[in-house]
């Protein structure tokens, strides 16, 4: 039996807002954007391009059974990983994403530019609620590893 990770719930407090930060500034796809049932919440699900995992925003949903909310800002850590960290960093910025410039991880902690070794080239920003994100620089297309 395979165990996919296909959808992460990112805690925010204004789902429009959330929503035009996503599609238009980050560039995901919205898959769904929908109330299924009358009084009870709505469900976003976007989807970062070329990617297997989709994020899911919502407001009104009732708790799931043994787990609690997380505040809107919670996540920390969330990963993207793209072939052209410059590329990426430019798109993201171009969108008017505030970005960090390309750092790399050394024995010292973090420096600029990227790092001489594969896997060690990153980018950071949060969303409008400071939920964070970390794109890194992979070797390949993730078909190819």
């Amino acid at each position: 039996m395979e165990w996919t990770l296909e959808v992460i719930v990112v805690p925010v407090t204004d789902l429009d807002r959330a929503k035009a930060f996503y599609q238009d500034r980050c560039g995901f796809r919205a898959d769904i954007d929908a109330s299924f049932f009358e009084g009870v919440g709505r469900f976003l699900q976007l989807t970062p391009p070329g990617s297997r995992c989709s994020i899911v925003l919502e407001s009104g949903m009732p708790d799931s059974p043994g787990q609690p909310r997380m505040a809107p800002g919670a996540m920390q850590g969330l990963q993207l990983c793209v072939t052209d960290i410059e590329e990426a960093r430019a798109e993201l910025a171009g969108r008017g994403v505030e970005v960090t410039p390309v750092l790399h991880v050394t024995d010292s902690g973090w420096a600029p530019g990227r790092g001489e070794e594969k896997w060690n080239a990153f980018l950071f920003f949060q969303d409008p609620d400071g939920n964070g994100w970390a794109i890194q620089e992979a070797p390949e297309p993730l078909e190819r590893r």
